[in-house]
C-alpha cells in the first residue's frame, strides 16, 4: 500500500512543482494553459469551481453592467422617487438588459467555446481562452484609447504592438473607467431636464410666496408625469441598448 500513496505523492508534488514554475504574473492568469490541460479532470474541475467565486467581480467588471446599473441609479435620482424602483427591480433590470446587450458576445463564447468543449473538441482550458478572446474585444470596443493608454503607462510595461495584444490587468480598470464615464455622461443628460422642472418649480414658489413648502413636493408628480408621456422607460432602454449594440 505505500507504494501506490509514495507514487501518489510525487505525482501530486510534480504537478504542484510543475505549475509554479509555469505561473504567469498575476493579474494576467493563474495557471499556464499547458499546466491546467495537463492537471487530472478532477483537478479541473476543482480550478472551475474556485473560479466562481470570482463571478461577481467578472460580472462587474468585464460586462456592461456597470454602466446600466450607474444609468437607472441616476434615473431614480433624478425623479426623486428614493427607493423606487425598489433595489431588487432595478438590479434584476440591470441583469436582463446587461445579458440582452451581451448577447452577441455570449452567443459567440457558446460558438466558439461552451459548445467545443461540450463537443469534446477542445480542452475545458483552451474554451475559457476562447472565452476570455471574446470578452477582451468587447472591452477593447468599449475602451477609450487614452484611458488604455494611460494604463498601460502606468502599468510601465512595454507598449503592445496592437490593441488586441493589451494584457488583460491593463485593459479591465481602462475599461471600467471608460464605462464609468460613459454612464456619468448618460446621467447628465437624464438629470438635465428634470433639473429644470426642479428651477421652474422653485421659481414659481417662490413667486406665490410659498417658501416654506419643499418644492421636491410639487416637482416630484409632475416629473412622473412628464417620464411617464415620453415613455421614459423606452426611451432608457433604447438608449442603453443602443449604445452597445448600435442602431
Amino acid at each position: 500500500m505505500a507504494g501506490p500513496v509514495t507514487d501518489s505523492i510525487v505525482q501530486v508534488g510534480d504537478i504542484a512543482t510543475q505549475v509554479a514554475s509555469e505561473a504567469l504574473p498575476v493579474g494576467d492568469a493563474l495557471l499556464s494553459s499547458s499546466t491546467l490541460n495537463n492537471l487530472s479532470p478532477p483537478l479541473q474541475i476543482a480550478f472551475f469551481l474556485g473560479s466562481f467565486v470570482f463571478l461577481t467581480a467578472i460580472l462587474v467588471s468585464v460586462t456592461s453592467f456597470t454602466r446600466i446599473v450607474i444609468v437607472l441609479s441616476f434615473v431614480r435620482r433624478a425623479l426623486t422617487t428614493q427607493e423606487i424602483p425598489p433595489n431588487p427591480s432595478l438590479i434584476g433590470f440591470a441583469l436582463f438588459m446587461t445579458m440582452f446587450t451581451m448577447g452577441p458576445v455570449i452567443d459567440a463564447i457558446q460558438e466558439r467555446a461552451v459548445t467545443p468543449v461540450i463537443d469534446g473538441k477542445i480542452l475545458p482550458m483552451q474554451g475559457v481562452q476562447a472565452a476570455t478572446q471574446e470578452l477582451h474585444k468587447f472591452m477593447l470596443k468599449h475602451t477609450r484609447r487614452h484611458d488604455l493608454a494611460m494604463f498601460i503607462a502606468l502599468s510601465k510595461t512595454s507598449v503592445p504592438e496592437s490593441a488586441e495584444a493589451t494584457p488583460t490587468r491593463v485593459l479591465v480598470p481602462a475599461f471600467m473607467i471608460s464605462e464609468l464615464k460613459t454612464a456619468f455622461i448618460m446621467g447628465f443628460c437624464i438629470y438635465v431636464p428634470f433639473i429644470l422642472i426642479d428651477l421652474l418649480v422653485s421659481t414659481v414658489l417662490m413667486s406665490l410666496g410659498m417658501m416654506m413648502m419643499p418644492p421636491v413636493v410639487v416637482s416630484a408628480p409632475i416629473k412622473l408625469l412628464l417620464f411617464v408621456l415620453v415613455d421614459g422607460w423606452h426611451l432608457i432602454a433604447r438608449s442603453i441598448g443602443s449604445s452597445f449594440l448600435g442602431g
